[in-house]
């Protein structure tokens, strides 16, 4: 015969406090003494009690579940490397508060319309958006339900509505810049991110910005623009030895774009770091592997996972929207040696 499963009543009569006391320890309510929350938990331990998630869900208004939202194809999240660092820092951070994590895709408009529908129905508590595209009617949706979010980087359009975590992308890419100098380049070019992004826009900036500072002008011919993926860090290194084949240098705003330009400088008979040094950004594992190793910008992902997540139960929990920025640094390797 199977042992009765163990109740809230159990708990409270082992603890030797009331059933509306072990009800609050359980739900997170702060007016309990840590005495008490000791004991419940003690209890708790002693009798193997679990708490039923339906119920707990039913009594509380919370499903306990936080949706992990990229807003980029498919195929993105296994083939860059931010992503999957990203969505492992976000589950252990869930995990370490006991919430459950749902993976969600919303790059097609049907993909979009599934997810407001799930998300603006209580499904979850929050959401951490990765990835958001100024422009997009997602976000707009999203904040008319009045569902909780936290985005990694600003969205731009909603900077006083939707907290973010982002990591300082304008000053990573001036120091990347800065080092490109510093080693005597003068020929700059650079491959950016997306310009609906906050990340695409605030690495050129950091870009241009380096530039003004050294009294180099900003040649249009030596800025192209890519989407983060390999594919468009190959077309856009051609494009930039088709218009300014004297290029001395290339900032690439992501080590996805940096690792493919280094093979179409090579068909090119263009030497790393010789004749052209390269630049990426991110320090993924990625950029450890390529040939020659990229010099890159750290993005302090495993940071920015912990932060989102903490930032989130702060919203859920009704606090006002607010914007964390995470310091970079240049890690320097073999495609630009100091």
């Amino acid at each position: 015969m199977s042992r009765k499963r163990p109740t809230i009543r159990d708990v409270a009569r082992e603890a030797g406090v009331s059933y509306a006391t072990v009800s609050r320890v359980l739900n997170g309510r702060d007016w309990v003494s840590p005495e008490s929350v000791k004991a419940v938990r003690d209890a708790i331990s002693r009798t193997g009690y679990t708490a039923n998630p339906h119920a707990r869900s039913l009594a509380t208004g919370k499903s306990g579940s936080i949706a992990f939202l990229l807003t980029e194809p498919q195929h993105l999240l296994f083939e860059d490397p931010n992503f999957s660092v990203l969505l492992r820092g976000v589950a252990q951070a869930l995990s370490d508060r006991e919430l459950t994590l749902i993976l969600m895709i919303a790059s097609t408009p049907v993909e979009r319309s599934r997810a407001v529908a799930y998300l603006s129905g209580g499904h979850v508590d929050g959401v951490l958006l990765v990835s958001p595209h100024s422009g997009d009617p997602l976000l707009r949706q999203l904040v008319q339900a009045e569902v909780p979010i936290v985005a990694c980087g600003q969205v731009l359009g909603f900077e006083d509505t939707i907290s973010s975590v982002s990591a300082d992308d304008w000053g990573g890419g001036r120091s990347a810049v800065e080092h490109l100098l510093a080693q005597g380049c003068r020929r700059i070019a650079t491959i950016t991110g997306p310009q609906d992004t906050f990340g695409g826009v605030y690495r050129l900036r950091g870009y241009t910005d380096a530039l003004t500072a050294a009294g180099i002008t900003v040649d249009p011919d030596y800025v192209v623009h890519g989407d983060w993926s390999r594919e468009s860090g190959a077309a856009g290194m051609r494009t930039l030895l088709d218009r300014a084949p004297d290029v001395d240098a290339v900032f690439a705003a992501s080590d996805a774009m940096a690792a493919a330009a280094l093979p179409v400088l090579r068909e090119a008979g263009r030497e790393v770091p010789g004749d052209v040094r390269v630049v990426g950004f991110d320090d993924s594992g990625l950029a450890a592997t390529t040939e020659p190793p990229l010099t890159t910008v750290r993005h302090p992902l495993e940071r920015i996972s912990d932060e989102m997540v903490r930032l989130l139960t702060d919203v859920i929990a009704g606090r006002t929207p607010l914007s964390i920025t995470v310091p970079t640094s240049l890690v320097v390797r073999g495609s630009s040696p100091a």
